[in-house]
């Protein structure tokens, strides 16, 4: 450790890809004990940065410095890093979901004795560390059987069964309910209280402010600004002026909304989960959405708002499926995917990385995907004309890329997610149900998904909005449907909605 405090710096890091720079001459560092927020747009280099500190990108690679408790070192890889106590844990989770608690913990770092694993051991050290991260659960509980904010929690006990030093969250709050990411917040804090350093990567600057010593700023590439949170005030208008290189007045665009006739209408829908039939998920909801209007809804993660999402778009989830769809008066056959998109409805799913995208395809088949025969002759693709549609929307929705042909994989989230939303506007749709449209997205590609969502309800579309950031709904919505537990349990128009408002309708549904 160096006399001053710092555990980590990293100095003068660049790199590129293919001629192109991810990062220009970027320094950070990272002080003992701290919590180290990293902030800035989609794409401007912050999980870059990272798989640098971490050798996801071994040293030679990358031109700069990297030197740990006042030492250079040179990783040729991530079992480089971690041996010194330097743990990364990313946003897609790397936990096995069919095996136990215990068994991931010491995957890869088995307790054994002459060869063989010790499980009674690997039990004993995984109650120890379950009780440091504050899960009650049994060491051999399955992954599977664990919600998101409890497998994140799976993820920090992995960390400190090797000896974490620092430890680097990518987005760990981006898919938790308020509830998961203030129990995950704590947690840093009591990890700080023993020494342990973090590296914080968040969209979240409400959760940024609560827990960051300090901030770290990188825009396209390069350091723009350090933060310190114990000498001076920061507020989100200062760090959002720094990621996107101007000021944003409103958060959301201006929008005066004409709204028109009920475009879709669902009555008594029902569904049941997937696996397990004999539970209803989804229990008699009707609701409607007319032209040009945006329509909310909001609710707890569990509240059975993407099972009613996934199952309206053509059955995609559930069993024992009931209740009707009308579009425009009449009757609407939902019955398969296929049905759904001829009939004027896509979806927008949460996961745009597992259901949303072809990642290794390029931008340009992901975004002809959904309508091949407008791109199409005799049965063929028309390489050409796909190439001009994809174009098109890359230049319409400002896709940041070399090209139409980048995969999509090789995208931020930000313009990952513009990605989805053209693939389904090239399908030409009535009714859009955008599910978590800006969840792990920063303020300002946020502010570019708001501006296209604006123009689409302008053009007369029908847009239904799933969210878990009830700002967001607020800010966007011209009605709000509140979901607990499968059902409605509340519906208020904008002029109206508050948070508090939202909040008691769900517990008061849920002490019924």
């Amino acid at each position: 450790m160096q006399s001053d405090g710092k555990i980590l710096e990293m100095r003068g890091i660049s790199k590129a890809f293919h001629g192109v720079k991810a990062l220009a001459d970027v320094n950070l560092v990272v002080r003992a004990g701290e919590i180290h927020a990293l902030v800035g747009e989609n794409g401007a280099g912050k999980s870059t940065l990272m798989k640098v500190l971490s050798g996801v990108y071994p040293s030679g690679s990358f031109e700069g410095e990297i030197h740990f408790e006042g030492t250079p070192r040179r990783f040729k890889g991530i079992a480089d890093s971690e041996a010194l106590g330097i743990i990364i844990i990313h946003q897609e989770l790397a936990l096995v979901p069919l095996l136990s608690i215990a068994e991931n913990i010491f995957l890869g770092n088995e307790r054994a004795r002459f060869g063989v694993v010790d499980w009674f051991a690997a039990f004993a050290a995984t109650q120890e560390l379950l009780k440091k991260v504050g899960l009650k659960e049994s060491p051999a509980t399955l992954i599977t059987d664990l919600g998101v904010g409890k497998q994140q929690l799976v993820e920090i006990a992995k960390a400190l069964s090797k000896k974490v030093k620092l430890l680097i969250l990518d987005e760990p709050t981006a898919s938790l309910n308020e509830t998961d990411s203030d129990a995950l917040l704590r947690l840093l804090l009591e990890l700080k209280a023993h020494g342990i350093a973090s590296i914080l990567i968040s969209h979240k600057l409400n959760e940024v402010a609560k827990v960051a010593d300090s901030i770290t700023v990188i825009r396209d590439g390069s350091t723009v600004r350090d933060f310190d949170c114990k000498s001076e005030s920061v507020s989100e208008e200062a760090i959002i002026q720094c990621m996107v290189g101007r000021e944003m007045a409103d958060r959301y665009p201006k929008r005066t909304p004409a709204i028109g006739p009920v475009v879709f209408e669902v009555k008594g829908w029902r569904v049941h989960h997937a696996v397990h039939r004999d539970r209803l998920v989804v229990k008699g909801v009707s609701l409607h959405s007319r032209q040009g209007e945006i329509v909310g809804i909001a609710g707890l993660m569990g509240a059975g708002r993407t099972e009613l999402a996934m199952s309206l778009f053509g059955r995609s989830y559930g069993h024992g499926i009931s209740g009707e769809v009308w579009l425009d008066g009449k009757p609407c056959d939902v019955g398969s995917v296929g049905k759904a998109i001829t009939n004027g409805l896509a979806y927008v799913t949460e996961d745009r990385k597992g259901y949303g995208l072809v990642l290794e395809e390029d931008i340009g088949h992901n975004i002809v995907l959904t309508n091949l025969g407008a791109v199409s002759r005799g049965g063929v693709v028309d390489e050409g004309k796909a190439f001009a549609v994809a174009n098109d929307f890359r230049r319409r929705l400002r896709i940041r890329s070399s090209g139409v042909y980048q995969r999509v994989v090789n995208l931020s989230g930000g313009n990952q997610q513009k990605v989805v939303l053209s693939k389904w506007l090239f399908a030409d749709p009535r009714v859009l149900i955008l599910d978590e449209p800006t969840r792990g997205i920063d303020v300002g590609a946020k502010f570019e998904i708001y501006s296209i969502m604006t123009e689409l309800a302008a053009q007369g579309k029908s847009i239904v909005m799933i969210s878990s950031e009830m700002p967001e709904l607020l800010g966007m919505c011209d009605r709000i449907y509140v979901m607990n537990e499968g059902r409605f349990v509340g519906e208020l128009a904008a002029a109206e909605a508050t948070q508090e408002k939202i909040m008691r309708a769900i517990v008061a549904s849920g002490s019924r």
